[in-house]
């Protein structure tokens, strides 16, 4: 990922001034990860190394988004709703 994607999606989800590393800009930097990782492998079919790594992004990324459903809900929605994860 390249510097100026990463600093976008940082200050468009963090939760304060400093804030770099809040469930809700590593929610979002975790599904940038995952979109172009899903491309890669659309075309690079056994690549199963990547689809490993893959699997286990998704796996923080869902464990992230449980954490931010118990703690606060309001920002749960917001996130979900700006990367549009739920239908």
């Amino acid at each position: 990922m390249e510097a100026k994607t990463k600093a976008k999606y940082i200050a468009d989800f963090r939760v304060h001034e400093k804030d770099t590393g809040s469930a809700d800009v590593q929610v979002a930097l975790l599904t940038e990860r995952i979109n172009h990782l899903t491309q890669h492998l659309q075309t690079n079919l056994k690549d199963h190394s990547s689809r490993r790594g893959l699997l286990v992004m998704v796996g923080q990324r869902r464990r992230l988004l449980d954490y931010l459903h118990t703690t606060s809900p309001g920002r749960y929605q917001a996130v979900t709703k700006k990367l549009k994860l739920r239908k």
